[in-house]
């Protein structure tokens, strides 16, 4: 009886493979860590090659962990980092060993000449998003005017999932999660846009059809069958990018949802039908149909570490930390935090600056802590508006990644925001995810709601508290107008000697 799922998710740090029973239960997972490659400042890189590799170790090791598996899998599923852009020949063999990553900052310099020479109502209806080094399209201009051998060889441009999925089945294809992000699909037919494509200088021919994640992409091909001990034949969904799929694997799928992934950094997105327009939101096309607007914000997790490591020379842990936070009132005794040590990935003041405003000799650590954690929420709040619609706040948001263990981080944001949070049993979502889209492709669930509904159990909601939300409304402007007020000391700063 095949009644096993078998999810692959290619990270940034690792690739990993995970065993799936059919509600949603983990029964074994596997992972093989590969090198990140950094040959200069900015630049980031990985060898598709070592995600192959990874990927048939973690395969062939995690079959061994649960009885019979290799009888019992019925579906395999991979979802990865996005953007990173592998090219492949005609034959499939690549063209250029590594690949520039996600975070490669390589094409700043150009991304910032297209945005000087081209006014968003160019671009920005039909792409969705801003400009940014992130994209696919800038590192394919970078990739042709900087190393045109491999270019000139290149038949196909993959995504690192989609280079999994050739080496399993011999298919080139793409999945529009991850089109939608590429800065060079249309919002609007969700296929490859020709103006777009002409505005960035690329091919056509470049890119493989675009097709739906729960799609059957092929089956195994014989020799991977060989190399990982499977059966020949096996369905490979098409896929997606890891982070839409762990936005279904959490159970955001269906507008008025919305996710608050706080690890180091803090990525927030609320569901919607269509995209939101703006110069400053990027959106991402989901699994089950619908539109994520997101913001990225360099404060998260970051910022308790900066704590626990300049406070307490990291001799004690996050969860003392929190325990002394909880002493303090909520407000922090009129003590705020702006908390840009890293400054902002997107927006003009890039080079933002942290600060604590408010100090008097009343506040002691339980404070400055407190400060923190809802400093990270009031930049989130700063940037909450422009992802809703008309005003209308989500009707939940579920946390994912390291912030969700917090209880009472979450308190402070579920209060900040004035709505609930619910925290999913499972947080390896994208395992998940790419699980229940299996679910559905092989007929064990009709939809991806039942699938979902079936396989995503939240183990508690955390509610806001009255007086917490009225003490962050009053202060939300005065928070408001220090951020501002800021700005113009950042080119000072940076010029001082």
């Amino acid at each position: 009886m095949r009644d096993l799922y078998l999810a692959i998710d290619v990270g940034t740090g690792s690739l990993r493979a995970a065993l799936v029973e059919r509600r949603g239960t983990i029964l074994a997972m596997s992972s093989r860590e590969h090198e990140q490659i950094v040959p200069q400042f900015g630049w980031s890189e990985q060898r598709p090659a070592d995600w192959w590799a990874g990927t048939v170790e973690a395969i062939r090791d995690v079959l061994t962990r649960v009885e019979n598996a290799p009888a019992r899998v019925s579906a395999i599923c991979a979802c990865g980092q996005m953007h990173g852009t592998v090219l492949i020949d005609a034959d499939g063999q690549l063209t250029r060993e590594t690949v520039p990553l996600w975070n490669d900052k390589r094409t700043l310099a150009d991304v910032g000449d297209f945005a000087a020479r081209h006014a968003p109502g160019e671009y920005l209806a039909r792409t969705a998003n801003p400009p940014s080094p992130a994209w696919p399209a800038f590192k394919l201009r970078w990739l042709a005017a900087h190393d045109p051998a491999a270019m000139a060889a290149t038949r196909t441009v993959l995504m690192p999932k989609d280079w999994i999925n050739f080496k399993l089945t011999g298919v080139r294809a793409q999945d529009r999660t991850e089109g939608s992000m590429s800065f060079l699909m249309d919002a609007a037919t969700r296929d490859w846009s020709g103006e777009l494509l002409t505005l960035a200088g690329i091919s056509r021919d470049l890119l493989p059809p675009l097709r739906d994640p729960v799609e059957v992409l092929g089956g195994l091909t014989p020799q991977a069958a060989a190399r990982l001990g499977l059966a020949e034949g096996l369905p490979v969904l098409v896929g997606g990018g890891d982070y839409p799929v762990a936005l279904l694997g959490s159970g955001v799928m269906a507008p008025g949802m919305a996710s608050d992934v706080t690890g180091t950094s803090t990525i927030v997105t609320l569901l919607h039908d269509a995209p939101v327009i703006d110069p400053e939101v990027s959106n991402v096309a989901t699994v089950e149909g619908n539109w994520g607007s997101l913001t990225l914000l360099d404060a998260g997790g970051d910022a308790m570490r900066w704590a626990r490591r300049a406070f307490h020379e990291n001799r004690r842990s996050y969860a003392e930390i929190a325990d002394a936070a909880r002493h303090a009132l909520p407000g922090s005794g009129k003590l705020f935090f702006l908390p840009y040590l890293s400054g902002e990935r997107f927006g003009e003041y890039r080079n933002s600056r942290a600060q604590f405003f408010g100090l008097t000799a009343a506040h002691g650590l339980p404070e400055l802590h407190r400060a923190v954690l809802e400093g990270v929420a009031f930049s989130v709040r700063l940037r909450l508006g422009a992802l809703q619609v008309q005003g209308r706040r989500p009707e939940r948001f579920v946390a994912a990644s390291g912030g969700a263990k917090s209880d009472l981080w979450l308190r402070i944001k579920a209060s900040m925001y004035r709505v609930p949070y619910l925290v999913p049993r499972e947080l390896e979502c994208g395992v998940i995810g790419a699980a229940a889209m299996m679910a559905v492709a092989v007929g064990d669930a009709p939809d991806l709601a039942e699938a979902v509904r079936r396989m995503v159990v939240f183990d508690r909601e955390i509610l806001p508290e009255p007086e917490w939300a009225d003490c962050y409304d009053r202060m939300m402007p005065i928070y408001e107008k220090l951020y501002a007020a800021a700005q113009p000391f950042y080119a000072e700063l940076d010029a001082l000697i």
